[in-house]
């Protein structure tokens, strides 16, 4: 086995997650969110895998640049926009669709000289108060891009969720409210709906769904569980044991000797660290699996190793250590180092191998 550290991402999940998310908005197309190198899935692989996505969302013009390169034809969606006016000819170029969510935005798109009109998603704040036209500016922006011949006709119209994780929360109502009274009367297919909109908000599907974190087979939900809604999580991280140790009652153990053995045991020392994209915050009893049981991690993470108390159990050195994935929860693991699991799937370092499979 290998000893570096290996991040298995189940093709056949990510199919069941597609598949299972159309379900629950059929009558929507899917703008397949591959941001964040697919949330530290792939972005080439992942996007190989869902040809069947109405469309693929990425936040930057490079991560467009790349799915191009690497033989991408289906539409690409820059979810930020476009940073710069000099970025429009190659935006062009490249046909790809934009996000415009700012005046600065639609002055430039307006004034730009261009060989052919592009393709305008137009993001209203409806209450996130991060990227979006202000209400009160809807109505003439709307009308300033439809009369003009850098646009293609119609525009599709957006809004983003703030609160979609937390199903009580009246946020998401006035956000939807909001929303369709703004755009009354207006032409254009419409997309509301994040993972979590999906999820719990079916009056938020509208002509165009946009799941990122649910694709991956990971809830969306405030303490969630993907079993709860269906979905399976795609990527299983792991690595291997690389020494076994014994140490004495009172042993203190790694950095900062920050674990003290309460009595005689063994520990095992994992190929696994902050280095590879493993939360240094991740606390003692952070639970790793070694052959199908639970132990618990002890002492600090460091940059390429991790204890784990095993106590008098017979563990061999090459023995798979499973991080998280389909029998242990990244959603726990996020929750014991105080995270959501976007950030520990999207912090996978390039030292990690990428390995895809089948069931």
């Amino acid at each position: 086995m290998s000893r570096r550290p290996i991040a298995q991402i189940n093709i056949d999940a990510l199919h069941h997650n597609f598949n299972h998310l159309q379900q629950i908005a059929p009558q929507s197309k899917i703008l397949a969110v591959l941001k964040a190198n697919a949330y530290g899935h792939g972005l080439l692989a992942v996007a190989e895998q869902l040809k069947v996505a109405g469309a693929f969302g990425v936040a930057r013009i490079d991560e467009a640049l790349l799915l191009r390169a690497g033989g991408v034809v289906k539409p690409i969606v820059l979810l930020e926009g476009f940073f710069h006016a000099d970025e429009l000819p190659q935006i062009v170029a490249s046909n790809l669709q934009v996000v415009v969510h700012h005046l600065s935005q639609v002055d430039a798109l307006l004034a730009a000289e261009l060989e052919a009109p592009v393709h305008v998603w137009l993001k209203i704040d409806s209450g996130m108060h991060r990227l979006g036209i202000y209400p009160e500016q809807f109505s003439e922006v709307y009308q300033r891009l439809m009369a003009s011949s850098n646009v293609l006709k119609p525009l599709r119209l957006m809004t983003h969720f703030a609160c979609a994780d937390e199903p009580d929360n009246p946020t998401t109502s006035n956000q939807l409210a909001l929303f369709k009274q703004l755009i009354a009367g207006c032409e254009g297919e419409l997309s509301i709906a994040n993972s979590a909109g999906v999820l719990a908000w079916p009056q938020s599907h509208g002509d165009w769904i946009r799941p990122g974190l649910a694709l991956y087979g990971v809830s969306p939900m405030m303490d969630g569980r993907s079993s709860l809604h269906g979905l399976r999580p795609v990527m299983t991280f792991s690595s291997s044991v690389i020494a076994v140790r014994q140490v004495k009652k009172g042993d203190k153990v790694g950095y900062g000797a920050s674990w003290t053995a309460p009595h005689d045991t063994q520990l095992a020392v994992v190929a696994i660290g902050y280095g590879d994209g493993y939360p240094r915050n991740a606390p003692s009893g952070t639970p790793v699996l070694i052959n199908s049981k639970r132990y618990p991690i002890v002492g600090r993470v460091s940059m390429d190793m991790t204890t784990v108390d095993i106590g008098n159990d017979n563990v061999q050195i090459g023995d798979q250590v499973v991080l998280w994935g389909e029998t242990l929860a990244v959603e726990e693991i996020a929750e014991l180092v105080q995270t959501i699991p976007y950030e520990l799937l999207c912090n996978i370092t390039s030292r990690v191998q990428l390995r895809y499979v089948t069931d």
